[in-house]
């Protein structure tokens, strides 16, 4: 698979405290990588360094192969855009200003693609409404069509929707998988918000204290969540004997509990039991979420 983004060993200190330790992460091309963690978990230690505005205690990554200690680190950061926590806007002046003087620091001598751009973030219709009136939304979109001035392959948000009103989640939202579908837009977003980050992500990497608990896709998750009746029984190889006989997916999970996924008819599987010797202690219907994945992989209350 190739990999836009990648880090092993990573660690940064301030101090003690250790923000990263030992992280490592894979963001595949093409992906929107949904980073998920509680506040301080390390989320955004990364991403800044990612950017380039700190350096790490000690590791390496490599963003499109290129080392982070490499001479040729800030040409390829020229292909990244980033939000990094809130958007860096001039308030004084209106969209189509900010992102003109956006591209005189870049040295970008045109300004023809600025309409698209602002078409492309639903922000052409503004016109000289200065950035410190729009709605947060419109600030966040804003942010974005500053980071997509040089037209970058990698766009990187921090906590993208953090604070929104539910329309300007669901425009966010929108965009972010626009700009991942049509113009094929490697997305990293990092996250606590895990109900909306469902809805976007491909790809999935869990921090925690520091450390990248677990990295999955999306459809390895829908596979590790989707709905199933867990049952206890008295003898686990009899109830196996039975699901296997009615062509019933299931998964052991221990010496007592199986988990099937299909409707059972519960009369039917305890006569079936019955017969075997096999009592049913219990039945429990199951979907897990996003959130309680995220619980039962870090423990604690998700924040």
């Amino acid at each position: 698979m190739d990999y836009i983004v990648k880090a092993r060993g990573l660690c940064k200190s301030y101090g003690h405290f250790k923000a990263l330790s030992d992280f490592s992460i894979n963001v595949p091309k093409g992906a929107v990588y949904g980073f998920v963690g509680k506040n301080g978990a390390g989320k955004t230690t990364f991403i800044r360094i990612l950017c380039g505005l700190q350096k790490p205690s000690a590791g390496e990554y490599f963003i499109y192969g290129t080392s982070g200690t490499s001479p040729g680190i800030g040409r390829v950061r020229r292909r990244m855009g980033a939000v990094v926590e809130t958007p860096s806007l001039y308030m004084s002046m209106s969209a189509e200003d900010n992102l003109k003087t956006q591209y005189r620091l870049l040295g970008m001598p045109s300004f023809k693609t600025i309409p698209e751009l602002l078409s492309l973030v639903g922000l052409e219709n503004t016109g000289r409404k200065k950035a410190k009136n729009f709605s947060l939304g419109m600030k966040q979109r804003l942010g974005i069509a500053m980071a997509l001035a040089q037209n970058p392959d990698l766009l990187v948000l921090d906590e993208p929707v953090n604070g929104l009103d539910p329309q300007g989640i669901v425009e966010i939202r929108e965009l972010i998988l626009k700009l991942n579908r049509e113009k094929q837009i490697t997305v990293l977003i990092s996250s606590h918000i895990l109900d909306e980050l469902s809805r976007l992500a491909t790809h999935y990497g869990f921090i925690d204290k520091g450390r990248m608990v677990k990295e999955i896709s999306a459809a390895e998750l829908e596979a590790a969540c989707r709905k199933c009746v867990r049952v206890r029984v008295s003898d686990i190889k009899a109830l196996a004997g039975i699901l296997h006989e009615k062509n019933l997916p299931y998964e052991i999970i221990s010496d007592t509990e199986a988990d099937i996924f299909e409707r059972v008819n519960v009369s039917e599987l305890a006569v079936l039991c019955g017969r075997r010797g096999c009592e049913i202690l219990s039945m429990t219907e199951r979907e897990e979420s996003l959130e309680s994945y995220y619980v039962n992989l870090v423990g604690g209350d998700e924040k």
